[in-house]
């Protein structure tokens, strides 16, 4: 079972790339998307030459404006949108589908903004999101996926002394956020597999930082404890093209 997730930054622009091709090689059995920027109508209508995939898309109230959807193979027993608290739901950012053994939760968690204008509100979603979570594993173990917009430990950016607690996505607010996770019966499963890989998944725009390597590692795949036994790869697939940021998979013995 091959999972993908992949920050696409607008499903539409994508599409006009090189994502079609690139899905295709990939070969996910579950592709799970963010930032599709995209109606749910009109995310149907982008992924309509994905005939081997079931789709499911959330979109925001705002229009062009975050998003997340999953594509899936096999038709999942059900699918479900948000986090139930109507602060957090109006921008499409979580996608839930269920199956036999797991859920695969899709999420594209908010960022807190240049200025950190919106930290506070990133830690109250960070908070319902675990508690999200955590009642999904009352019924079976959880697949959550995404651009969770931080970088956990000084490993997982390029440049730790000069972001820390200064720039969105290193403060320790959002540290804390991750940390919660992880303390709570969640398996960041690339850093469990690959401890010591330097290996980022999203870069900036500006500057060649992508080039340069200068990168943040903000996109994850964690996993229900008892899950892990099961996850026998976990990569990020650097040389995948068409986003700011790249995709990121695991693939899972049935």
């Amino acid at each position: 079972m091959r999972i993908v997730s992949f920050n696409v930054n607008g499903i539409r622009a994508i599409l006009k790339k090189d994502f079609a091709r690139d899905v295709e090689i990939m070969n996910p059995d579950i592709l799970c998307l963010q930032e599709t920027k995209a109606q749910d109508d009109q995310v149907a209508e982008a992924l309509e030459g994905f005939k081997d995939y079931h789709i499911y898309s959330n979109s925001a109230v705002k229009k062009g404006y975050s998003g997340t959807a999953i594509l899936s193979k096999e038709k999942p027993l059900a699918v479900d949108f948000d986090l139930k608290i109507e602060e957090h739901d109006q921008e499409g950012r979580v996608t839930c589908a269920e199956y036999e053994d797991y859920f695969v939760v899709t999420v594209y968690v908010p960022n807190s903004k240049n200025d950190l204008s919106r930290l506070d509100y990133r830690t109250t979603w960070d908070e319902a999101l675990l508690n999200y979570v955590k009642d999904l594993e009352k019924s079976k173990p959880v697949i959550i996926c995404g651009d969770f917009n931080v970088a956990h430990k000084e490993i997982d950016l390029a440049r730790p002394k000069q972001n820390y607690d200064k720039s969105a996505g290193f403060t320790q607010k959002e540290i804390d956020g991750m940390d919660a996770f992880t303390s709570n019966g969640l398996v960041d499963t690339f850093r469990a597999l690959n401890p010591d890989q330097v290996k980022y998944s999203w870069w900036s725009y500006r500057g060649g930082a992508r080039e340069k390597n200068v990168g943040w590692r903000i996109d994850y795949f964690l996993v229900s404890e008892s899950l892990m036994p099961r996850v026998k790869k976990a990569q990020i697939l650097n040389e995948i093209m068409g986003s700011d940021h790249c995709p990121v998979l695991i693939e899972l013995e049935n």
